[in-house]
């Protein structure tokens, strides 16, 4: 038995536990503490700052991503990263919502998305090492439709919470339900690199010799280009409930559309792209996915501005989502192969997240000057763009932009 082997595979359903509290912190942020600051007074550019804040940490945590490979075991990584996000979140929910505590709030979203990385990353390392390669397309539509059901239920089903009863016991509630998930270690299969200490501890060249291989490896190169570019990230998601009163849409319809039935929604899509990952190329299933995204945003943009419209477009957007979610970690299981699962997965998420954190700030930047239509547009240009320029460089480097293969 190799280095990377199981004992075993663990069932794809078994991630979708794992990876809810990972989903759970943006849902807070983006969701719940979006909607309460934006009707608190704070303004559109604020909350987005905020928001953008969450996602952050994304672009970046490959320069951590080593230290899950190298020290602890992924289980213990798991249940220490998820105790320590289930304690931000309880302070942010009882600290008062308005526009004076933003320093404060800026420190425990930070932190909260930080300790979220590491869930991700025990989750990601698990993943690549107990899955069967044939399965990984449809463990990553089950662990992104628990990422999307966090975010989304969770954070529509803490709003209402909130909305109904008190802020403090919505995020009580939530944190609660994230250190529950660490019960599903108990269904992971044991990789036989989990008798170790670590990947890379025993030869932390090894490590470096893994991670330069796939970075420089033409699919590699490929699937880095792809996730740099905005084709699957948009700022639409953080801001659509700060921009919801354009829609005349209230905290119910948000919690509703943005969070449980648009959750329920992106766990469909989840599961229905990581099996169609499984089966056609894992490139072009996240060209298509982002296609289809940029199609809703300018779909929402032109149609009435009705509270019904707002429901409608968000729960599609939500459902198309979840395709791009799944779609993403296929291709990215599908590149890395085992080894440093998680600093190689990590240094591709984090460019992957670029996107998400500019396109943010781009259309907060956006929002008050040319309004809420603008960020849908800005958002689907900028997809379509990214797409022809993915379609140029792989064509030039000469594959066919009808292949697009490994």
């Amino acid at each position: 038995m190799s280095e990377g082997e199981s004992r075993g595979h663990t069932h794809p359903a078994v991630f979708f536990f794992l990876f809810l509290p990972f989903g759970a912190i943006p849902g807070y942020v983006t969701v719940t503490l979006a909607y309460l600051l934006a009707q608190a007074g704070m303004n559109i550019e604020a909350v987005a700052g905020l928001t953008a804040l969450a996602v952050l940490p994304h672009t970046w945590k490959v320069l951590w991503a080593p230290i899950v490979d190298t020290t602890l075991s992924a289980r213990r990584w798991y249940m220490i990263s998820a105790a320590a996000s289930a304690a931000c979140l309880a302070v942010l929910a009882t600290m008062p919502v308005h526009t004076r505590s933003s320093g404060l709030l800026e420190a425990l979203i930070l932190a909260a998305s930080i300790a979220g990385t590491f869930i991700g990353m025990a989750t990601e390392r698990l993943m690549a090492h107990t899955v069967a390669n044939d399965h990984k397309g449809r463990a990553s539509g089950w662990a992104q439709a628990g990422n999307v059901a966090g975010t989304s239920i969770g954070g529509g089903a803490v709003l209402w919470l909130a909305a109904h009863y008190a802020v403090w016991s919505a995020g009580v509630v939530l944190a609660a339900a994230s250190l529950l998930c660490c019960a599903a270690l108990l269904f992971v299969a044991k990789p036989r690199v989990e008798e170790h200490v670590g990947f890379a501890r025993q030869n932390i060249a090894e490590l470096g010799r893994d991670v330069w291989s796939v970075a420089r490896s033409r699919a590699g190169v490929l699937t880095l280009l792809l996730l740099v570019l905005p084709i699957g990230s948009g700022g639409a998601p953080q801001l659509v409930a700060a921009i919801a009163g354009d829609w005349k849409a209230d905290a119910d319809t948000v919690a509703l559309a943005r969070g449980v039935l648009g959750g329920v929604l992106a766990l469909a899509g989840s599961l229905l792209g990581g099996y169609l990952s499984d089966w056609i190329d894992r490139r072009l299933a996240f060209l298509v996915y982002g296609m289809g995204l940029a199609a809703c945003a300018m779909a929402m943009a032109l149609a009435p501005h009705t509270s019904g419209n707002f429901s409608l477009f968000v729960c599609a957007y939500s459902f198309i989502n979840g395709f791009v979610f799944a779609g993403f970690s296929a291709l990215v299981l599908d590149t890395i192969g085992t080894g440093a699962a998680a600093t190689k997965f990590n240094l591709m998420a984090s460019l992957a997240n670029l996107p998400a954190f500019y396109m943010t700030k781009l259309d907060g930047w956006v929002q008050p000057r040319w309004g809420s239509d603008a960020i849908l547009f800005t958002d689907a240009a900028l997809a379509v763009t990214g797409a022809g320029l993915f379609l140029l460089v792989a064509t030039l480097a000469g594959r066919g932009n009808t292949q697009l293969q490994r």
